[in-house]
């Protein structure tokens, strides 16, 4: 155990020590992770799965747009190029976004999303016609308030001859 000073640094002399404990801490907080990746397990299986899934969907779908893209782009690459490489990173991708909705901290974040939600009070389906038709008629109004704003100060420069007067 490396000495260390009032301010818990380790003192000059321990300067090895001191990045073999600080290296050996490193590893132990990135293996967990690393390791969350190879497991086939479901964190927290019944708690959450309308949010987990959306998610999963929408990356699985952000990953297949861009294997389809990359094949498209390496059309003439080869069967290689155009068919395995695609292929291999569609899998790993949906492979790793399938992980990435599991990993404790994301899954957690999504159980606390889909519990927000479900402690919302959606409006009914009048009620949200009522308030969309009140919303696009308020910027009709605004804009045609806005065009006649624009015809007023058009008009009166063009006739102060501010405005479109050749010289």
């Amino acid at each position: 155990m490396p000495r260390l000073n009032v301010r818990g640094l380790a003192l000059p002399g321990d300067a090895p020590q001191a990045k073999a404990i600080m290296a050996k801490e490193k590893n132990a907080t990135t293996a967990p992770f690393m390791r969350e990746f190879f497991q086939l397990g479901i964190y927290k299986r019944s708690q959450g799965r309308v949010a987990r899934q959306v998610t999963f969907a929408v990356l699985a779908i952000v990953i297949a747009l861009g294997a389809w893209r990359l094949s498209v782009f390496e059309a003439d690459a080869g069967v290689v190029g155009k068919l395995y490489v695609p292929t291999i990173l569609g899998a790993v991708g949906v492979w790793l976004a399938f992980r990435l909705v599991n990993l404790p901290a994301f899954a957690d974040f999504l159980i606390a999303v889909e519990a927000e939600m479900n402690k919302v009070s959606w409006p009914t389906r009048t009620e949200l016609v009522r308030s969309s038709l009140v919303v696009i008629f308020c910027i009709f109004f605004l804009a045609a308030i806005l065009y006649a704003y624009d015809l007023f100060w058009s008009s009166l420069l063009h006739l102060l001859r501010v405005v479109g007067v050749d010289k």
